[in-house]
C-alpha cells in the first residue's frame, strides 16, 4: 500500500445541512488526513470546466446548477491508498445502493445531492487537485 492523495468535494446539499464536520470525521476515522481544505462557491465556469468530461451527458446542466447552488468544501485527502479508501468511505453514487455507514448512505438526499465527490483514480486526483489548489496550499 502506498501513501497517496485524492480530491474530495463536500457538496452544497451537505454544506447547507452543516454536515462538514461529520463528513470530515468519517475521513479521519478511516485514516485519511485532510492536508488542504477551503470553502468556496463555485462559479458556473468553474463547475462547467471541472465536470467537462460529462458535458454531453443529459445530467450535465443539472449537475452544474446543483454544484453552483451553494458553498462547497474543496479538500485534498492523504493516506494509504487514499483514492480507494475515499471511494469506500463515500459509498455508491446512488445512496440507495450504498453500504451502511458510508457518507452517501447516511447523508445523501438522492443520486444528485449525494453529499460528496471523490476522485476515481490517482491520475484524476492529480488533475482535480491541481484544478483547485496550488502546491503551496497543501500542507502534509
Amino acid at each position: 500500500m502506498a501513501t497517496e492523495r485524492t480530491f474530495s468535494i463536500i457538496k452544497p446539499d451537505a454544506t447547507r445541512r452543516n454536515l462538514t464536520g461529520r463528513i470530515n470525521a468519517k475521513f479521519e476515522e478511516a485514516g485519511l488526513r485532510i492536508v488542504a481544505q477551503r470553502r468556496a462557491h463555485l462559479t458556473q465556469a468553474q463547475a462547467e470546466a471541472f465536470y467537462g468530461v460529462h458535458r454531453e451527458r443529459p445530467f450535465f446542466g443539472g449537475l452544474v446548477t446543483f454544484m453552483t447552488s451553494g458553498p462547497v468544501v474543496l479538500q485534498v485527502l492523504e493516506g494509504e491508498d487514499a483514492v480507494a479508501a475515499n471511494r469506500r468511505i463515500m459509498g455508491a453514487t446512488n445512496p440507495a445502493n450504498a453500504e451502511p455507514g458510508t457518507i452517501r448512505k447516511e447523508f445523501a438526499e438522492d443520486i444528485e445531492a449525494n453529499s460528496v465527490h471523490g476522485s476515481d483514480s490517482a491520475e484524476n486526483a492529480a488533475t482535480e487537485i491541481a484544478f483547485f489548489f496550488k502546491p503551496e496550499d497543501i500542507v502534509g
